[in-house]
């Protein structure tokens, strides 16, 4: 549920923050006092599009935050699912924008715009003016049908997916490998003689770091006896080295010691120290021993480290690189020997799975036949409730096996008929703005049970409607707001009555700058709003009754 919205130097608003109630909250005021500015600061803070002209005149940046409540376990495992975090049952998006850049926050960490989009269609769904248009749509018609038809067809479509894919790539490895004659003779030619100058170097895995390692001593061999023999002159006991100044030492302190307990304990680190350095030189006087430089086995390494980066720079940057295109060129060589046979396996492989695919679709197809049966007739009687008194509904799921994708080979069709008599016909060619933002307040209603989303944006769904089917309208929203929490933009005052948070969007001029504001009205504060959206140039008693007789019919309404 969203609970609170925060915006600072957006537009006109200077600054304000609102907190939304359970069910259906309410939003309304003049023309022009900015009510899209609300609903555009939420799809900014959700990943929309944002500008710097959006950044309040004199303002450095514009800042929107939201505070969602998590209570569904469904939507607390799909947002952990983003890898996004939640503290504490809630979680918090901010946006801020600036001239040159934006950042998006969710409780703290620092995300990507497609993070917070993708976060929004878990929390919050967003019905705008104009989003009625894509019900025109058959993509977004078979998309509403699927939503319907739910788990049962989730399950039969990562199915088909999975075939769906597999065919495809097999289909995309026959044009792959088409090829002539010629080229396959010319192909293989190079393929053998790759596998046998791989095959002939014997490679084994990590002995280019060997050879390296073996390499870079010979190399450097000596320069390493020099640096050695320095090393064990010095630590040595002759003249001036170290090991005979630690020997005089130890003699000294073990005149002593007896005299002191803090001597004895000097007397044996001297004596680990001596012990230390006695092995040390013993072990660089054997490596100093052992340490001469061998041309033979220099030249073998350097031969060997030669062929390896040559075959690096022709097969790839390691040793497994080198194998590994060993590998698919021996597979590639196979399949050009016996082309006709590969051509053939492939072709069954591909036509197996898309008979495969083919069942799946026509399963499918079963199911969104079925339940366009029973979507279509609680469409039905939806629009029955939304004031279409004679309308017909019949979702159509029309075949067409020539053009399967990976979401079937269905295509959806919405027909409808309002009048007694007339034929049913697609909802582009009978239904008009203010039809198609009920059909669509319609299918919202329908689908709710089904929808895991919480809170509902609707951005004037009241278009192109007014009178009794207006009270229709709002009868049914709140219905809707008994299971889920609505945010509506309404000009109606039949819909604004029916609200259990109705807020108040104004403009007003201070220190001559337009600002706009949201506030939650008061039981009386909203008659008067319903009285003004009822009256005319003036607010009459007579106004101010038919309002309150309005919230107490809307009342009386919800408790049914």
């Amino acid at each position: 549920m969203l609970q609170s919205l925060h915006v600072k130097n957006l537009a006109l608003i200077d600054e304000t923050e609102v907190f939304f109630g359970e069910g259906l909250n309410i939003l309304t005021g003049e023309t022009g006092a900015g009510k899209s500015i609300i609903i555009g600061s939420i799809n900014l803070a959700l990943g929309g599009k944002a500008d710097k002209d959006m950044i309040r005149s004199g303002a450095e940046y514009a800042l929107v935050e939201l505070i969602f409540g998590i209570n569904q376990p469904e939507q607390l495992q799909a947002i952990q699912a983003l890898d996004l975090p939640v503290e504490e049952g809630q979680i918090i998006l901010q946006r801020k924008i600036m001239p040159n850049r934006n950042v998006c926050k969710v409780c703290g960490e620092t995300v990507t715009a497609r993070q917070l989009k993708q976060l929004a269609e878990v929390l919050i769904d967003i019905h705008g003016q104009h989003e009625h248009q894509s019900l025109l749509q058959a993509a977004k018609q078979l998309e509403i049908l699927d939503a319907y038809a739910g788990e049962e067809l989730v399950s039969c479509k990562e199915q088909l997916q999975g075939i769906y894919r597999q065919y495809r790539q097999a289909v995309e490895e026959l044009s792959h490998n088409e090829v002539d004659e010629e080229t396959r003779r010319r192909e293989s030619a190079l393929a053998e003689f790759e596998c046998q100058e791989i095959e002939e170097a014997q490679l084994l895995p990590g002995e280019d770091e060997e050879v390296e390692k073996t390499y870079q001593k010979l190399v450097n061999s000596q320069k390493i006896k020099e640096a050695a023999s320095a090393a064990y002159s010095l630590c040595g006991y002759e003249e001036g080295g170290v090991g005979g100044n630690i020997g005089r030492a130890l003699r000294e302190i073990r005149n002593v010691s007896a005299y002191d307990e803090m001597l004895q304990e000097f007397e044996k680190q001297l004596l680990d120290i001596d012990s230390l350095l006695n092995d040390c030189n013993r072990g660089i006087a054997e490596y100093l021993s052992g340490l001469e430089f061998d041309a033979e086995l220099f030249d073998q390494t350097e031969r060997r480290l030669n062929l390896i980066n040559h075959l690096k720079s022709k097969y790839g940057n390691s040793i497994e690189d080198i194998l590994d295109y060993q590998k698919r060129t021996q597979e590639k060589l196979a399949k050009y020997q016996d082309y006709d046979a590969y051509r053939m396996e492939l072709t069954q492989k591909a036509n197996t799975l898309k008979e495969e695919a083919l069942k799946i679709c026509a399963q499918l197809s079963d199911i969104r036949s079925k339940n366009a049966l029973w979507l279509a007739d609680e469409m039905k009687k939806a629009l029955v409730d939304l004031n279409f008194e004679t309308v017909a509904f019949e979702i159509r799921v029309i075949k067409a096996e020539d053009q399967m994708t990976a979401n079937g080979y269905d295509k959806a069709v919405f027909l409808i008929s309002t009048n007694p008599g007339e034929a049913l016909k697609e909802l582009a060619q009978v239904a008009s703005g203010g039809e198609l933002s009920r059909i669509m307040l319609a299918l919202k209603t329908v689908l709710a049970d089904k929808d895991e989303i919480e809170t509902l944006i609707f951005d004037e769904i009241d278009t192109g409607i007014s009178g009794k089917t207006a009270w229709k309208v709002s009868e049914k929203m709140g219905i809707l707001g008994r299971e889920h929490q609505l945010i509506c933009i309404t000009h109606l005052p039949q819909i604004a009555a029916m609200a259990d948070s109705h807020f108040c969007i104004e403009k007003q001029v201070v220190d001559q700058r337009s600002v706009t504001d949201i506030r939650q009205l008061k039981e009386d504060e909203s008659i008067e709003e319903l009285a003004r959206m009822l009256g005319g140039a003036s607010i009459t008693e007579n106004v101010r009754n038919n309002a309150r007789e309005m919230k107490d019919l809307a009342r009386k309404t919800k408790q049914y």
